[in-house]
């Protein structure tokens, strides 16, 4: 009987239909069809003397959705990779679908819309979870659409394995390389639902999975709360900025500390009479001598470092032959660097001498006048200037010129120090709540692991 329904079901593939969803199965009856009984590392104490868990078919526990929308009224929905569906609205602050949201695939609550497109963290596609309550719907061209049986598999449990890239594990040997169709990837609907999901056996299969569903669900919930303190806090930083330093053509900002309220205005000045304004180069390839040499140098590589206050390491390094056949300058600890092209407006303090390529600016502050963390958060604030002011049909860049008319406006050295000191402060507050989102992240990472059985266990 299965072996019959299993070349329906293939047949009607071949014929280019959606198979139709297998008869639901007890609970019970999965031993009959599975196969690779497993056990997770970890497991709740109630459920340690229960069975073992097998491999069945995402088929036996699913059907495909193809209502489409037609003439009623639904919300067009796209897809984020590794976040999950959102409306076109709220992803690209407009609805793209015109015309053709008549023929989108309407998804109710706990439906899976797998995309079938690429990305860096899902190669294989990405399966999302509609967790919402009005009526959505995906374009057909690039989501395949199914339902699961909630009285065989909890939507939340399958959600967490989806979140694995169980189904790219299981797709990987079954998609030709570059194989596309029509931008998407070519998979088939017969791979896709003879895809192992791994589950607890026995009648108490799905109260175990909802326990695993509700501890997950939980730690997501913790993950959340986490996250949105860290933009709370990125937030209030940005707003206190914008008060701490003067708007444009201001010389007195809206928010000053108590012992500077009754200082002078703050003063408009050329950058180059507080600071020695500096850039580099990058020394010739063709020799091979004048990198790995031990000095550090900036270049567009280390892009993702910027932003974040002291940058210490670089992915390239040069010598001192490098520098000594180039126009690379080493630039002293404590300069102040700016990128010019190619991720524009971008800045850092560097925290041992370094080089830079000719992609950044550098300056060595004037202590006596002008503090050099000052200069950084400074830098921060005027970087939707220097995006505005970067020019370039292909990459926009900052020319020279620009930089030697600089002016900035700075207020006595010692309020210029509560300043920094104070934003500095927050950045080290918004750093440890970062390092405990990314604690809590990794936490649940590491559980889920133990909660499911291994990926090889899994595969059939």
């Amino acid at each position: 009987m299965r072996n019959e329904q299993v070349r329906s079901e293939k047949s009607e593939v071949r014929k280019g239909k959606k198979p139709r969803a297998a008869r639901p199965e007890a609970l019970s009856d999965f031993s009959l069809h599975t196969s690779h009984f497993v056990v997770p590392r970890l497991r709740f104490p109630e459920f340690r003397t229960e069975s073992g868990w097998a491999t069945i078919e995402l088929r036996r526990v699913s059907a495909f959705v193809n209502e489409r929308v037609g003439a009623t009224s639904c919300t067009p929905y796209t897809v984020t990779s590794g976040v999950g569906l959102v409306s076109q609205q709220e992803k690209l602050g407009r609805t793209i679908a015109g015309n053709s949201l008549r023929n989108y695939v309407v998804l109710q609550k706990n439906d899976f819309a797998y995309n079938k497109s690429a990305t860096k963290a899902f190669p294989q596609g990405f399966i999302a979870r509609y967790v919402g309550d009005e009526r959505a719907a995906v374009p057909n061209s690039i989501f395949t659409c199914f339902r699961t049986n909630e009285e065989a598999v909890d939507p939340t449990f399958l959600d967490n394995l989806f979140s694995t890239n169980l189904h790219g594990q299981w797709l990987r040997s079954r998609i030709a390389v570059g194989a596309r169709a029509h931008g998407s990837l070519n998979v088939s609907d017969d791979d896709l639902m003879s895809l192992p999901v791994p589950v607890p056996q026995g009648e108490s299969s799905l109260a175990e999975q909802q326990k695993i569903a509700d501890c997950l669900t939980s730690l997501d919930e913790v993950i959340a709360a986490q996250g949105r303190k860290v933009e709370a806090l990125k937030a209030h930083k940005r707003g206190l900025m914008q008060q701490l330093f003067p708007r444009e053509g201001e010389t007195r900002p809206r928010l000053r500390f108590p012992e500077f309220r009754d200082a002078p205005e703050w003063i408009p000045r050329p950058l180059d009479e507080l600071a020695k304004r500096g850039s580099g180069h990058t020394p010739s390839k063709s020799h091979p001598e004048y990198y790995n040499g031990g000095i550090k140098w900036v270049s567009l590589a280390d892009s993702k470092q910027l932003d974040s206050g002291f940058i210490s390491e670089t992915a390239v390094e040069i010598s001192q032959k490098g520098i000594a056949n180039s126009s690379a300058v080493l630039h002293p600890a404590g300069s102040v660097i700016l990128c010019r092209d190619a991720g524009v407006g971008k800045s850092a303090v560097m925290k041992d001498s370094m080089a830079v390529s000719q992609h950044f600016m550098a300056w060595i502050c004037d202590p006596a006048a002008l503090s050099n963390w000052f200069l950084y958060y400074l830098f921060q604030l005027m970087k939707p200037i220097f995006e505005d002011v970067a020019s370039g049909s292909t990459i926009k860049t900052i020319g020279f010129p620009f930089f030697k008319e600089l002016k900035v406006v700075a207020p006595q050295l010692a309020e210029q120090h509560r300043i920094a000191d104070c934003l500095s402060s927050l950045d080290a507050q918004i750093t440890a709540e970062s390092d405990q989102l990314a604690a809590s992240k990794t936490h649940k990472q590491g559980l889920m692991q133990q909660l499911f059985p291994a990926p090889a266990e899994a595969d059939t």
